[in-house]
């Protein structure tokens, strides 16, 4: 089974375009070139499971045009997506903003699905697809180390309280890379299918370890790529498990 996770900066694009006429401009302006160039690259790469962090669910940036739904209708999958801050958080009043979002897309049959908030940060989305024999988890931590610390406990409870085994996949937001959630993978029973320590931000030329996918026992790694590509400020991840027989 593949896994392909991309932070798309809600197809806004990168490179020194992205900053003018005043720093972070680009936010407020998103283009649906970008959007079909990234949905085709995952069409190639053509994953069970896809998680997209940082998706406009339909606001006048993007003409109204829900991205999850415009990539999951071209793949033929489902989707979950949710705005990505608190229910009670004043981001769910302002334009554009509110319309924010993760997303989960699969093609495999869907047996459960939840939406959990992490207590801290501003970013506090957790979505949960339960499939026939694993439980995916799509997150996007806070910029905040010491809110990461929480989000991280939150994150532990989920793994240990699930019966199947788990994948954790996101933004962890992590400068520090590995070293940073290296007791959270220890207490969760975790480990990177990045074992070669790939950067994958920013997409020009990586120095950082940002992104991840986490896996429990179970779950075994038959192959993990870091592509290429520049659709936005952050490089997909992709990732080929499969799940171990019992003893």
């Amino acid at each position: 089974m593949r896994l392909l996770v991309y932070n798309i900066r809600y197809a806004t694009g990168t490179g020194p375009a992205f900053h003018l006429p005043v720093p972070g401009a680009g936010y407020l302006r998103s283009s649906r070139r970008i959007l079909e160039q990234i949905t085709h690259f995952i069409e190639q790469e053509d994953p069970e499971i896809v998680g997209l962090i940082e998706v406009d669910t339909g606001s006048i940036r993007t003409g109204m045009l829900n991205q999850a739904e415009y990539v999951a209708n071209k793949l033929g999958h489902y989707t979950a997506y949710q705005c990505k801050y608190g229910a009670a958080s004043i981001n769910h009043r302002v334009p554009i903003v509110r319309k924010q979002a993760n997303a989960l897309l699969a093609a495999p049959q869907i047996t459960g699905e939840r939406f959990h908030y992490f207590d801290a940060g501003i970013k506090r989305l957790i979505i949960e697809l339960e499939l026939d024999d694993v439980c995916i988890f799509l997150v996007h931590l806070s910029l905040k180390f010491r809110h990461r610390q929480y989000q991280l406990r939150t994150l532990h409870d989920l793994v240990v309280q699930s019966p199947k085994p788990v994948i954790i996949a996101g933004d962890f937001n992590t400068f520090w890379g590995t070293h940073e959630i290296y007791l959270f993978m220890r207490a969760s029973g975790l480990r990177s299918a990045n074992t070669q320590g790939l950067f994958s931000y920013p997409a020009r030329n990586p120095r950082v370890e940002l992104d991840f996918i986490l896996v429990s026992e179970g779950i075994q790694i038959d192959e993990f790529r870091v592509p290429e590509v520049r659709f936005s400020d952050h490089r997909p991840l992709v990732c080929d498990f499969s799940l171990k027989s019992p003893a």
